[in-house]
């Protein structure tokens, strides 16, 4: 028989967007997102998170259920609190959705969504999501007010943007850093205690992933973008193979 895998095992989530945002540079179908959901499954990935923007400037309409039969891995729907966005979440049933903050003039999404300031536009979209077994996820900055008005939405998981965390260190500021990392840690180990899981996710690297890794309370991470700039060198597989090993170092 095989190890059995440990309970602090930390969950890894591939965002393959930017897979469909080279294929949507040139049209056709090439590459292909649903590919690279494939070798997400085949190296051990724990799941798919794609967003379907606005705009669709990457992910598809038609991607979603091709990335959902394609592998056995659990969907995490990333999307804007509308209506349309709605509608299709319902449709398709992912295992979670991610609701996040959008802008259509952003390049990515540029920090936490404002869950309190915006929770009575957010209630009824986390009640429908919720009515149809769908994992509601809020994607917040690791601030006490956000993590309180999740907890008010009644939302079971948070994910805490680390775009301020990764920022501090490409300028090289160790005491911000620090900063930022206390901040998560303090707020994960909040978002416990309260009974939400909190996950972590944007702009996390080989450089800088440990230190979130490590954070005991944080159950899975979301990646992206990093990993498909270093499949363009290396491959998707050995990307995704060597955060994977860095994160169970760090545990």
């Amino acid at each position: 028989m095989g190890e059995r895998p440990s309970l602090n095992r930390l969950r890894l989530g591939v965002n393959i967007d930017h897979v469909a945002t080279i294929r949507n540079a040139r049209g056709g179908d090439h590459p292909d997102p649903v590919r690279a959901a494939e070798i997400v499954a085949a190296v051990g990935g724990d799941g798919i998170t794609a967003h379907l923007r606005e705009d669709r400037r990457h992910i598809r309409d038609g991607d979603l259920k091709r990335i959902q039969d394609a592998t056995g891995l659990p969907l995490n729907l990333e999307m804007a609190a509308t209506e349309e966005m709605l509608a299709i979440a319902l449709a398709h049933a992912p295992h979670a959705a991610c609701i996040v903050p959008e802008k259509r003039e952003e390049r990515t999404t540029e920090g936490g969504l404002d869950a309190a300031g915006l929770h009575n536009q957010l209630a009824p979209v986390v009640s429908r999501l919720t009515d149809a077994g769908i994992r509601v996820s809020l994607f917040i900055e690791a601030d006490p007010r956000q993590l309180e008005a999740a907890i008010r939405l009644g939302a079971p998981v948070v994910e805490f943007h680390t775009g301020e965390y990764a920022h501090a260190g490409l300028d090289d500021d160790s005491e911000r850093v620090a900063v930022e990392l206390k901040r998560i840690a303090d707020m994960a180990a909040l978002a416990a205690k309260n009974g939400i899981e909190p996950h972590a996710g944007h702009g996390l690297t080989y450089e800088n992933v440990q230190p979130i890794a490590a954070i005991p309370q944080i159950a899975e991470l979301n990646i992206g973008h990093y990993l498909i700039g270093e499949a363009v060198f290396v491959g998707l597989e050995e990307a995704v193979r060597r955060m994977r090993d860095l994160m169970d170092e760090a545990r």
